[in-house]
This record gives C-alpha cells, sequence and structure tokens, in this order.
C-alpha cells in the first residue's frame, strides 16, 4: 500500500496570516523533494489567497461556496482530484477564517473515512495579535461583537498548538503579554511564536505540526446558534475589477490606495475590519496588500518594487463588521475614487456581497 497523503489544515481568524504560512511549509516541503498541493477555501470565488498562491507557483484547488465543513464532499473532491493530477505528499488545506469546530468537522471524520489515504497533522490555529489582543485581555474595546468574539476564542479553544503570528509587529513585552494571556485562556496548549514574514519560528510549527495527531476523544461544546450569528455579523464581499489607463500608472501605489481609502471609510462607519486583502495582477505581475484591523496599518504584503501598467486586474476580498450593501457601496465607492484620482478606466467585472448563511457540517463527529 502507498504511503498516506499528510493532510495539514492551518486555521485560525480572518487576517491571522494564514496564507503567508501556507506558503512557507510548502516551500519547506518542497525543499525536501515532496510534491505539495494547496486547497483553499472561501464563501465565494474570486478569492486572493487563491490567486496570490498560484502566482506563486503552486498547485492550488479551492473549494468556493462554502466553508470545509459545510461541504466535506467538496473538499474531498478537491483533494482527490489534485491527488490524481499531481500525486503530492503533502496537501495543506486553509478553511474560511471566520469557521471553527474543524476537529470534529473535519480532522475525525477525515480519519474515519479516509485513514488509509490521509494521515491528518496535528491541527494548528493561528492568532491574530491586533485582535487577539483585545479579546484575551478583556479590557477595553474589543472591536467585535460578543457572538463574532466567540468563533475567535472557540477556534483557540480547539487547537491542538496555538500559533501566535505576527511576532515581528510586537515589542518583547507585548509579545509576553499575548503569550501570557494564550496561557491564561487556554492552559496547557502548546504555543509557537512565529513570523510568516521573516520565517522566525516556523521551525517550531514544522516540529508540532509533524507529530502524530492527537486521539480527539472529546469535542469541545459549540452553539451554533451563536456562530451563526457571529458569522452573520460580517459583510462579507469578492470583487473583481479591471484598470485601463493611456499612460503606466504605480500598481503598488495604486493597491494600496484603494485599501488606504477603505481603511478611512470603515473607520467613519465605526466598521471592525476582520480582513482586506486585495491583490493587482498584470500578465506577468502581481502585488498583494492587506488590512487586518482598524488599527493596523496597510501593509503591502508582495510589492511590484514599483512596477508600472497601462492595464491590470485587481481582485478585492473584504471582511467587516458591517451590512453587505454598505460594504458594497463603501468598497465601490473606494475603486471609483481612486480610479478617477488616476485617470483610470474602472471597470467592474463582478462583484458579491452578502452575510455567510448559517454552518452545517456534512459530519460531525461526537464524543466517545
Amino acid at each position: 500500500m502507498s504511503q498516506p497523503i499528510r493532510f495539514v489544515m492551518l486555521g485560525g481568524f480572518l487576517g491571522a496570516g494564514k496564507t503567508t504560512t501556507l506558503a512557507r511549509l510548502a516551500r519547506h516541503y518542497q525543499s525536501q523533494g515532496k510534491n505539495v498541493v494547496i486547497v483553499t477555501n472561501d464563501q465565494a470565488d474570486h478569492l486572493v489567497d487563491t490567486h496570490l498562491l498560484r502566482n506563486q507557483g503552486f498547485d492550488v484547488g479551492e473549494v468556493a461556496g462554502s466553508c470545509f465543513c459545510c461541504n466535506f464532499d467538496g473538499l474531498v473532491g478537491q483533494m482527490e482530484s489534485l491527488s490524481q493530477a499531481h500525486r503530492p505528499d503533502v496537501i495543506l488545506a486553509e478553511p474560511v477564517g471566520s469557521c471553527t469546530d474543524l476537529i470534529a468537522t473535519i480532522a475525525v471524520p477525515m480519519m474515519q473515512l479516509l485513514g488509509e489515504s490521509f494521515e491528518v497533522a496535528p491541527y494548528a490555529v493561528l492568532l491574530k495579535p491586533s485582535h487577539g489582543q483585545k479579546i484575551l485581555s478583556g479590557v477595553g474595546q474589543r472591536g467585535f461583537s460578543p457572538n463574532a468574539e466567540y468563533i475567535f476564542r472557540k477556534q483557540l479553544e480547539e487547537a491542538d498548538v496555538v500559533v501566535i503570528n505576527r511576532i515581528d509587529e510586537l515589542d518583547p513585552s507585548q509579545r509576553q503579554l499575548l503569550e501570557t494571556n494564550v496561557e491564561k485562556n487556554f492552559p496547557e496548549r502548546p504555543i509557537v511564536a512565529m513570523s510568516a514574514k521573516t520565517g522566525d519560528g516556523l521551525d517550531d510549527l514544522i516540529r508540532h505540526i509533524e507529530q502524530p495527531a492527537p486521539k480527539h476523544n472529546l469535542f469541545m461544546e459549540v452553539d451554533y446558534d451563536v456562530y451563526a450569528d457571529g458569522e452573520a455579523e460580517l459583510g462579507w464581499l469578492n470583487a473583481t475589477t479591471s484598470w485601463q489607463h493611456s499612460e503606466p500608472i504605480d500598481l503598488d501605489q495604486t493597491l494600496t490606495a484603494v485599501l488606504n481609502d477603505l481603511k478611512d471609510q470603515f473607520a467613519a462607519a465605526d466598521a471592525e475590519v476582520a480582513h482586506v486583502k486585495a491583490i493587482v495582477q498584470t500578465e506577468s505581475d502581481s502585488a498583494v496588500a492587506n488590512l487586518v484591523s482598524n488599527d493596523s496599518d496597510v501593509a503591502l504584503s508582495m510589492p511590484t518594487g514599483g512596477l508600472a501598467a497601462t492595464s491590470f486586474r485587481m481582485v478585492v476580498n473584504a471582511r467587516v463588521a458591517i451590512a453587505p450593501e454598505t460594504l458594497e457601496s463603501i468598497v465601490q465607492r473606494s475603486l471609483k475614487q481612486v480610479a478617477d484620482q488616476t485617470g483610470a478606466q474602472l471597470i467592474v467585472e463582478s462583484i458579491q456581497s452578502f452575510r455567510p448563511g448559517r454552518p452545517v457540517p456534512t459530519h460531525r463527529a461526537t464524543s466517545s
């Protein structure tokens, strides 16, 4: 019998840095001579993460239209299709950032139903400091409602290992305070401190996820009414646009201008940002920028280095605690404003805005 494919699922709230971490893990396994494929996940299609990972040369499948847990068969179908085409040694999977209860609905059902074909790794969950500091300290303005905060906490509760990401953005006292709050809220959880951006701490994460997965005989309790309400409080938007100009315009500047305008408009609307990510693409180059909270700066996570072009596409994914119709209006306004400022012709090719529906898992293992 052939060796089982290693299945590594990496969770965490919106904007925690899952995609950057998956890319680093993929390169690590490739450096060991292993074939790697990635499966991304979103409530709608036109996902920035999929474009980003494919642009980096990875083989990527996408489960769109629902979360992994609500479309278990879609996840398995993507894995089987990628396995037939690429014969991977490792499959890396990135679930929707507003999902939880993935041990009971994905990891254990996979082991029960597909254990001969796939070997499930320990479940690592990334912690985003900008919201983690607010929520876990219990002091001051939390940012999200109690229902959305419930999802954040449940993600960490079910983790086999908690990964404090973005430590490059923290000073030593902030890092220590966050580690202390994780230990206080989730005792006996292994903690990894890491920067997906720099690679610092990645070896520690790899050491944890290469261990055998724990045997999960007990599962955390999840109130699906609260869970559903928490997801529904987030407006969800995916937009694909094309830009045309008579003269070359700077891609990095255009991208950051859109996200900075969005940041200002969300602040004015008192709308908490979970994550806004955008990518610009020409035939040969791309740039990516992120906004992970109201208190964060727009980060150009993948710049072109000053490349200019007369035509390009821009994909925007926004997850914000605001009504979807208001979110769409704000995004449309920011895109038009920046296009007008640069003198570009803007065409909105597609735009979807909605609230996620109630999660209804395909399978859910019960405690034994």
